[in-house]
C-alpha cells in the first residue's frame, strides 16, 4: 500500500504565532521521506485558525525543494476560489520543478466565510468545478487552454512551462457527497476520500462511482486514496484518551469552521448531503458527533492502528492512505511521537499489504 502524509497547519484558537505553526509543521514534513513515506500532501484553507494554508501548490513547491523522490499532492486547490488558467500554470511548473512528481487533488469548497472572502457565489459551486475541472484537465493534456462556458470565456493560450506528460490517473477529487460521484466519474476524476460518514456507507457510494466511471470512461475506475487523523501509542489506554481528544477536538473545529449549525446549508444548491450532516449534528450533539468521528479512524497501538486501516481498505478498495499526524492543537514532541512510532511500528507492514498501488506509483 502507498503511504503517505498531509501536513495539517492548524492553530486553533490561536495559541501559538502563525509562523510557529509553519516552522513546527515544516520541520516534521521535512522529516517524512527519510521516514519512509512516499508522499507529501497539504490542503487549502482562508481567513481562519482552521487551517491556516491558503496556497497548497506554494507548500508543495517548497517541499519539492526539500525532497527526492516523495509524490506531492493538493488535498486539495479549491477550483472555485482560483482563475482555471492560473491553476494549470502553476500546477505545470510546480511538475516540471519536480520532475513530474505532483498528484492534483481539486474540490468545491465548503465554508462560507471563504467563499464570501473571495466574493464567489456558493450556491454555483457545483457548476464552477464542473467547467474548472473540465478547463485544467484538458489544457494539461493538450499544452493550451481555450474554453467557452458559463463561467469562463478563455482565448487560446498556451501552457508554460508545457506540460511534459499527462495527468491521467493522477487527478483525483475530494468529496463527501454521493450526489457529485457520477459528476466526478464523468469527469475521470480518481477519488479522495474524505472520512465524515461510515466506512459501510462509504463502500456503497463507491459501487455507485466505479459502475459509473466504468460506463462513463469504459475502464475501471482507479484505486481511491483514503485520508485518515491517526493516533498510535504502545498504550492501549492513552491512545483511546488522546485520540478522543486531539481528534474529537479536530472535528469541534470542523464543526466550528463550516458552521453546520448556522442553518444556511439547508437551501443551499448543491450542498444537500451537507445539510444532512448538520442536521445528524444537531440531533445528535456535537460531542457525540466527534466521538463519532474518531471512532471512524486508525488510532490505538501499533496492531489496533494497522487492523483499522485494513478494515477501510476492505471497504473502499484504496491503492493508498495519506495520514494525518499533527491536529486538533497536539502538541508538537507528542506529533512527532506519534508520527515516528507509526514509521517504525506501521509503516513497514502497510508496506507489505496487498493493495492495487495508485496509478500514478505504478511506472515509478
Amino acid at each position: 500500500m502507498h503511504v503517505g502524509y498531509t501536513a495539517f497547519f492548524q492553530n486553533p484558537e490561536n495559541r501559538l504565532t502563525d509562523l510557529e505553526v509553519y516552522q513546527n509543521e515544516l520541520r516534521l514534513a521535512r522529516m517524512v521521506e527519510p521516514l519512509g513515506f512516499e508522499s507529501v500532501w497539504s490542503t487549502e484553507h482562508h481567513f481562519t485558525d482552521y487551517l491556516v494554508s491558503p496556497d497548497v501548490i506554494q507548500f508543495l513547491t517548497y517541499m519539492a525543494g526539500c525532497t527526492e523522490k516523495v509524490y506531492l499532492g493538493s488535498m486539495v486547490v479549491v477550483l472555485p476560489w482560483h482563475d482555471p488558467i492560473r491553476v494549470a500554470e502553476q500546477v505545470a511548473m510546480l511538475d516540471n520543478l519536480c520532475n513530474g512528481r505532483m498528484i492534483l487533488g481539486v474540490g468545491r469548497g465548503l465554508g462560507r466565510v471563504e467563499f464570501e472572502g473571495f466574493r464567489v457565489p456558493m450556491g454555483e459551486s457545483r457548476e464552477m468545478f464542473a467547467e474548472y475541472v473540465e478547463i485544467i484537465s484538458t489544457a494539461l493534456e493538450q499544452g493550451y487552454c481555450e474554453y467557452d462556458g458559463k463561467y469562463v470565456q478563455q482565448p487560446r493560450r498556451d501552457i508554460r512551462p508545457a506540460p511534459f506528460k499527462s495527468f491521467k490517473d493522477r487527478t483525483y477529487a475530494a468529496t463527501m457527497s454521493p450526489d457529485s460521484l457520477p459528476i466526478l466519474a464523468r469527469l475521470g476524476l480518481g477519488i479522495l476520500v474524505i472520512p465524515q460518514k461510515p466506512w459501510t456507507e462509504v463502500e456503497k457510494d463507491f459501487a455507485i462511482y466505479n459502475a459509473a466511471f466504468r460506463e462513463a470512461n469504459g475502464r475501471d475506475a482507479p484505486p481511491p486514496i483514503s485520508t485518515a487523523f491517526v493516533f498510535v501509542d504502545r498504550d492501549e489506554g492513552r491512545a483511546k484518551e488522546l485520540a478522543h481528544k486531539y481528534i474529537g477536538d479536530y472535528y469541534h473545529s470542523v464543526m466550528k469552521h463550516y458552521e453546520f449549525a448556522a442553518g444556511h446549508l439547508k437551501n443551499l444548491k448543491g450542498y444537500d448531503f451537507y445539510h444532512r450532516i448538520a442536521r445528524h449534528i444537531e440531533r445528535t450533539g456535537s460531542s457525540e458527533s466527534a466521538a463519532q468521528f474518531v471512532e471512524l479512524m486508525p488510532y490505538g497501538t501499533p496492531q489496533q492502528v494497522l487492523d483499522k486501516i485494513r478494515f477501510i481498505h476492505e471497504r473502499t478498495g484504496c491503492g493508498g492512505l495519506v495520514g494525518a499526524f499533527s491536529y486538533g492543537g497536539m502538541p508538537y514532541d507528542e506529533a512527532e511521537r506519534n508520527l515516528r512510532l507509526f514509521a517504525d511500528a506501521v509503516l513497514p507492514e502497510l508496506k507489505r499489504m496487498e493493495a492495487e498501488p495508485p496509478a500514478f506509483s505504478k511506472s515509478a
